[in-house]
């Protein structure tokens, strides 16, 4: 077969346990986004964008959705006969399998993918960031600089820098230095997770971290600074644009938050950098005599009978006339009784919240998020306080 310029592993198997009931019984990039998408559809969809037409997609934490979801690749042009996107488990060796022990360890059990879709580079990604990014440009630097390793940068607020990883570059664009969550970060430019290596280099790299019994096995922690550490060619390639680490409640609120407006921060709808996703079909949504949607996003398969401000609703959602609901999410096929009013609320999918319940007080606002898990039924007249987390069965 012909050998490929660069294919794509995308680290799925996170358990997102910053996400709370969000990431109960489902991985983090299988979690819904923006009325109509998952979290996945972005790396994805990058892909394709991008021209990069085969993907490994690593998972491991609650799998069941995300591989039903990912399927054949279909809805991102990414089901081809020779390449295309493939699910990668935890690999199974006789005497049982091994879950992966971080990010570099992930790589490593894929091995086998990177030897039967040969190629020169390797771009690795991570599954829990929202975000346009056209990857043929970075993989052009990576090429030119005849890097070892690229790996994409964004400038972050200064107050947020110790969250990720942290690195210096001269004006070529050379990383000098990169250190994994400072406590005293020495600049703001942030790691995004997303790295291209010449293939050869980074299997060598794989076979030396996994020979290393003190490694966590991690590219942040280990892979990174060891390159450094050898002089090897490291390279920041410097994004512009949008980009959120959705991997706390208040971020995963806020990247919604960001699609609304005439001007949003995050754009959808560009035809010429398409997001993908893989939708059932559903008739129009619908809005009622008693209707009232302001400033807000849903759609297809929606009622709208209550009033919706400042809100982001996905597919098929049900809201009962008198219902008011403001600053929240509502994810598809959820059920909001009559008279409800919600306020700074993250509602997962197939919940039904019951007539006369009050979600939020005057507490309520982004740093205290209400959380209503997957398949909850909230009774009628239940009163829940600002920044609780209802899971199913607690009710």
């Amino acid at each position: 077969m012909k050998k490929k310029k660069c294919i794509a592993m995308l680290l799925a198997g996170g358990q997102g346990t910053r996400l709370f009931a969000l990431t109960n019984s489902v991985a983090k990039p299988a979690v819904s986004f923006g009325a109509k998408y998952r979290i996945i559809d972005f790396p994805l969809s990058n892909c394709t964008n991008s021209g990069i037409d085969t993907v490994g997609v690593l998972t491991q934490y609650q799998p069941l959705i995300l591989n039903e979801y990912v399927g054949n690749g279909e809805p991102w042009d990414l089901d081809r006969s020779y390449g295309g996107v493939h699910t990668l488990p935890p690999y199974q060796a006789k005497e049982g399998g091994e879950w992966y022990k971080g990010t570099a360890n992930a790589i490593y059990q894929n091995m086998h993918f990177l030897d039967e879709y040969d190629s020169d580079h390797v771009l690795i990604l991570s599954g829990d960031h929202i975000y346009k990014m056209d990857y043929s440009k970075m993989l052009e630097e990576h090429i030119a600089h005849n890097a070892d390793c690229t790996i994409s940068v964004i400038d972050v607020p200064h107050d947020e820098a110790s969250r990720f990883g942290i690195l210096d570059f001269a004006a070529d664009g050379r990383i000098s230095s990169f250190e994994e969550k400072p406590k005293a970060p020495k600049s703001n430019h942030a790691s995004m997770g997303i790295y291209i290596f010449k293939k050869d280099v980074l299997v060598r790299e794989l076979m030396a971290d996994a020979a290393d019994k003190t490694s966590a096995n991690d590219f942040g922690k280990n892979i990174i600074p060891k390159m450094l550490k050898a002089k090897c060619n490291v390279f920041a390639y410097q994004f512009v644009g949008y980009w959120k680490d959705v991997g706390t409640v208040t971020s995963l609120w806020e990247a919604n938050m960001d699609l609304l407006g005439s001007t949003p921060a995050f754009d959808l709808d560009d035809p010429a950098f398409k997001i993908y996703s893989r939708n059932e079909p559903l008739p129009p949504s619908y809005i009622g005599e008693t209707g009232n949607f302001v400033n807000s996003l849903m759609t297809t398969g929606c009622e709208i009978y209550g009033t919706v401000i400042n809100s982001v609703i996905g597919e098929g959602v049900t809201v009962s006339e008198g219902a008011v609901i403001e600053n929240s999410v509502v994810m598809q096929g959820s059920v909001i009784g009559k008279n409800v009013k919600m306020n700074y609320t993250m509602v997962d999918e197939n919940v039904v919240i019951g007539d006369n319940t009050l979600i939020g007080d005057g507490a309520s606002d982004k740093a205290h998020i209400t959380l209503i898990g997957r398949d909850t039924v909230i009774a009628k007249g239940a009163k829940i306080k600002s920044g609780v987390i209802m899971e199913k069965g607690a009710n």
